[in-house]
């Protein structure tokens, strides 16, 4: 995806690495709900990634992947997050209680949603 993605991809790697470990002693969410903290967490990482696509970027891994495909097929990054995501969830209903699955699975569809629905690259500008 050439080196000007992989830079990007780089630094927003390590920014997400140096914030992981900085924002906890700056940030306390006393009391959410499982079921909103999913939707909220969808959305926002969605709009995240969303703003890192569009900026040529991107978290690495699977992100990489989706957008190749999208890129390559037609097949919009969203959905096919989320087909590996049903995969791994699937998995995860034999590792973990359901209500832990049902609600990282609530968190994961709000994601894929938002940027399957919101990310075109005929919409972007080439810069």
């Amino acid at each position: 995806m050439g080196a000007n993605f992989t830079l990007r991809s780089l630094a927003c790697v390590t920014a997400l690495s140096v914030l992981s470990e900085w924002l906890p002693s700056h940030l306390a969410i006393e009391l959410v709900t499982p079921a909103v903290g999913m939707v909220i967490f969808g959305t926002l990482v969605g709009a995240g990634l969303l703003m890192l696509f569009r900026h040529k970027g991107s978290l690495g891994g699977l992100g990489v992947t989706a957008l190749l495909i999208q890129d390559h097929f037609g097949f919009r990054a969203g959905y096919v997050q989320l087909l590996f995501d049903a995969a791994l969830f699937a998995v995860a209903a034999f590792i973990f209680p359901p209500s832990v699955v049902l609600y990282s699975l609530l968190g994961a569809f709000v994601l894929n949603v938002v940027i399957a629905f919101n990310h075109r690259r005929d919409r972007y500008i080439a810069t």
